[in-house]
C-alpha cells in the first residue's frame, strides 16, 4: 500500500533544515513532494561538509523520497513553469523572509490565482510582524529569544547555554509538518485551502509552555520568574561509563532507596514529599552520584531495572547504533543512493499499520527531476530545452 499521503503533491522552495525536514516527512508518508531550486548551487545544505561523491549528509538527511527541479526564478518564463507546477499542487511551502515571496511574484495572491484550494504555508524565524521580523534567523538566535537557552542553563542566574542540536529548526518542521496536515483535513471537509503560518519562534515558546513556563503561567501571582529546577543534569558517572537515572513519583523514589541501599533517606525531612524532593533537588541528586560512583554502569543498571527504577545507559552516537533496543525496534536502516552510496538513517518515525511511511529514493541531484517534471506539465522537448537552457 501506498503511504497515508499518496495523491498529494507538494511543491517546496524551502532551504536549509526546517522547511525541507518539514516536507521530507511528508514524502515519507507518500506525498510527491517537487523540491525546486535555485539552478546555482540549490539547496544551501548541498554545500554542507561531512559529504560522499558530491552529495552532502546533511541535504541527504533531510530531503529523501522528493524531487528536484532547478528553475532560475528571475527568468519570466521559469516563474511561469512555476506557477504551472501550482496549478497541480495541493501544497505551496517557502521559507522567506516576510515579504520576499511577494516581491517574486509569489505571494499568496499569486499562488492562489491559479491554484484556489492550495494550502499556502509561510514559514519564517521571528514572525512576520515585529522589530525583529526582518533580521537573518538562525537556530542560536531563536534559541536565545525564546527563553531555552536560559532554561538549558538551570537559572536565570546562571550563564545561558544552547542546548547542542537545532532544536528550533527540527521543532518548527515537526510542527509544520503537522499543521500541512491538518490545513489538509479540513480542506477534505470544507473544500477551502488557506494560508499557515508559522514561526520558529511560535514553535519554540509553544513547545517550552508544556513543561518550563510554570512560573510564567499565572498571572498577578508572585511566584519566582525562574526558580532554579537543578544545576546537575539526570546524568550519572559510574566507575565505568556514565548512565542517567530519572525519578519522579513516591514508589520511585523509595525503589531507588532500596536499589542505592540508603534506607536513611525514607526519613531524611528534605526528602518526605514530591516537593520537598524538588526544592532540594541539587542535595538529593548529589547524594545519588556519589552513590553511583562506587559501581560499575552494568552492575547499576542491572540492580535499578531490578528494582523498578527509570533507568538507562548513556550512548555515544556510535554506541546507540549498535543498542539492542535501537535494533530491536529497526529504528536505524540502511538504504542504497545511487551516487552517494549505502546510507545509514532513521526510519519514518510515525509507523502506519495500512499505509506505510516508505524511504522510496534518496535525496536527489540538483535539478535531476526538471525534465521529467516539466514533461507532466505538457512542456515540449524544445520548451524543455529552453527552459532548462535559461536555468543554466
Amino acid at each position: 500500500m501506498p503511504g497515508p499521503l499518496h495523491g498529494y503533491r507538494i511543491v517546496d522552495l524551502t532551504s536549509m533544515i526546517s522547511g525541507p525536514y518539514a516536507t521530507m516527512i511528508l514524502a515519507d508518508q507518500g506525498a510527491d513532494v517537487i523540491k525546486v531550486e535555485n539552478p546555482d548551487g540549490g539547496d544551501h545544505t548541498r554545500a554542507a561538509n561531512n559529504r560522499r561523491n558530491g552529495f552532502s549528509a546533511s541535504f541527504l538527511n533531510n530531503n529523501r523520497n522528493k524531487r528536484s527541479v532547478a528553475l532560475d526564478l528571475k527568468q519570466p518564463a521559469a516563474k511561469q513553469a512555476l506557477l504551472r507546477l501550482l496549478e497541480t499542487a495541493d501544497v505551496f511551502v517557502q521559507n522567506f523572509r516576510p515579504g520576499v515571496a511577494e516581491r517574486m511574484g509569489l505571494g499568496e495572491d499569486a499562488v492562489r490565482a491559479v491554484s484556489p484550494r492550495i494550502i499556502y504555508v509561510s514559514i519564517s524565524g521571528f514572525g512576520e510582524a515585529g522589530p525583529y521580523a526582518q533580521k537573518p534567523v538562525y537556530d542560536p538566535l531563536i534559541q536565545a529569544v525564546s527563553g531555552l537557552a536560559t532554561i538549558q542553563a538551570g537559572s536565570d542566574a546562571e550563564r545561558p547555554r544552547l542546548v547542542r542540536t537545532i532544536v528550533p529548526d527540527k521543532l518548527t518542521a515537526v510542527t509544520a509538518a503537522q499543521a500541512i496536515t491538518a490545513a489538509l483535513l479540513a480542506r477534505e471537509r470544507t473544500g477551502e485551502g488557506q494560508h499557515v503560518r508559522l514561526s520558529m519562534l511560535d514553535a519554540v515558546i509553544a513547545f517550552l509552555w508544556a513543561s518550563d513556563m510554570g512560573s510564567q503561567t499565572f498571572v498577578d501571582e508572585d511566584i519566582p520568574q525562574q526558580e532554579a529546577a537543578s544545576f546537575i543534569d539526570l546524568i550519572y558517572e559510574t566507575a565505568t561509563t556514565a548512565i542517567s537515572v530519572a525519578v519522579q513519583t513516591n514508589k520511585e523514589w523509595q525503589a531507588l532507596i532500596r536499589a542505592l541501599d540508603k534506607p536513611e533517606w525514607l526519613q531524611d525531612p528534605r526528602f518526605l514529599t514530591p516537593a520537598l524532593r524538588q526544592r532540594h533537588i541539587n542535595e538529593r541528586l548529589a547524594l545519588t552520584q556519589e552513590v553511583l560512583k562506587t559501581g560499575p554502569a552494568a552492575e547499576w543498571l542491572e540492580r535499578l531495572t531490578a528494582h523498578g527504577v527509570p533507568c538507562a545507559p548513556v550512548l555515544t552516537r556510535a554506541a546507540m547504533l549498535s543498542n539492542e533496543q535501537v535494533i530491536a525496534n529497526g529504528i536505524v536502516v540502511n538504504t542504497d543512493h545511487p551516487v552517494a552510496g549505502r546510507l545509514r538513517q532513521s526510519r519514518p518515525a510515525a509507523r502506519f499499520s495500512v499505509t506505510p511511511a516508505t524511504i522510496r529514493n534518496g535525496g536527489p541531484a540538483l535539478g535531476e527531476d526538471t525534465a521529467s517534471v516539466l514533461h507532466e506539465l505538457g512542456y515540449t522537448a524544445n520548451d524543455i530545452e529552453h527552459l532548462m537552457g535559461k536555468a543554466s
